[in-house]
């Protein structure tokens, strides 16, 4: 009788313990069922094209933010060939970097909402607003091929779906813009600096730094030398009219990326601008040797020029306008 209470203890304790097993592995089951590999941090990790992008998310932290969250969320994710071209060889390099210049930047590139960029209007400049702060979407045609722009970088893959937002891939990492006002970026420039004190002499810093928007092709040091401008003494001594009259045809009402030209350029590739004195500039697209057909950039040539000038740093986004710096001066006469 002693021995039957033992096997029954026994099978009673081996139906206890195949409950609680098959309990911990339901349990087991569950969780792992619950992991979302669809959330926008994991698509993007998984994506081979955007490893450089995944290590900034992680760098910044908020990959886990990304993780965790609902949304939806809208990520503008510049691929690796666009990191490269930042500087940035890949994944590693970016975790090397300083986390103080990863995370802004990220944030420049995430949006709360969901924006299909394919559903604006067919406009130029449409202003959006990231986490970093202002940004310009233009959707266009060019050439029967619909067109979609950020801050002139292209939109290279659109609309990709995640549980919890959706990404678009860009061809160029985006920089928050750091000045409100455009004569503040050009005084950040140091190789413009004889432009700089000619906007101050002649009076139109308070104009650039109006409401705007405005674009502003400016010379650099060695353009404005060529045309006998040595110093910065000599440009503050300057008639004020006679350095209006310069400055006046490098700058634009409008706010223009270099792409802008490209997608609104016909097919002769030339077309010309109106500037601020109302002059005009021919504008003449540059092929992208990497890609025949296409074109990847724009040189100028003013009334009294007889060589194209061409732009050496493009796009620096600020809170009124765009500014470009280019290796010539334009001229009115020759």
């Amino acid at each position: 009788m002693k021995q039957l209470k033992t096997k029954k203890q026994i099978t009673t304790w081996l139906m206890v313990l195949l409950a609680v097993t098959s309990f911990i592995s339901c349990k087991k089951d569950d969780s792992v069922a619950a992991i979302d590999n669809n959330k926008i941090n994991l698509v993007i990790a998984d994506n081979f094209n955007l490893a450089s992008f995944s290590a900034a998310l992680r760098l910044s932290t908020l990959d886990k933010e990304l993780q965790q969250g609902a949304g939806p969320y809208t990520i503008m994710a510049p691929s690796d060939a666009a990191f490269i071209t930042a500087g940035y060889n890949d994944a590693t390099a970016v975790l090397s970097a300083s986390p103080s210049v990863i995370a802004p930047m990220v944030r420049y590139h995430v949006f709360d909402g969901s924006y299909e960029l394919n559903k604006l209007p067919f406009l130029f400049n449409q202003e959006l607003r990231s986490r970093g702060g202002k940004m310009f979407a233009t959707h266009w045609v060019k050439n029967g091929d619909t067109v979609l722009t950020l801050n002139g970088a292209r939109v290279v893959a659109q609309n990709l779906p995640t549980s919890n937002g959706i990404i678009q891939v860009i061809n160029r990492v985006l920089t928050p813009y750091l000045h409100d006002k455009l004569g503040d970026a050009i005084s950040a420039e140091s190789n413009v600096t004889l432009f700089t004190q000619a906007l101050k002499t002649s009076g139109v810093l308070a104009t650039i730094n109006g409401t705007g928007p405005y674009t502003i092709f400016a010379p650099d040091n060695t353009a404005m030398r060529s045309i006998g401008y040595q110093s910065v003494q000599q440009v503050s001594q300057t008639d004020p009219a006679v350095l209006r009259e310069l400055v006046n045809y490098h700058i634009l009402r409008d706010r223009r990326f270099i792409n802008d030209y490209v997608l609104s350029t016909g097919s002769t590739n030339t077309s010309r601008q109106a500037m601020l004195d109302d002059n005009l500039v021919d504008i003449t697209l540059t092929p992208d040797v990497n890609s025949p057909g296409s074109f990847n950039g724009i040189t100028l040539r003013g009334i009294g020029n007889i060589n194209e000038i061409q732009v050496v740093k493009q796009d620096v986004l600020t809170g009124n306008g765009v500014l470009h710096v280019i290796n010539g001066a334009l001229k009115i006469i020759q």
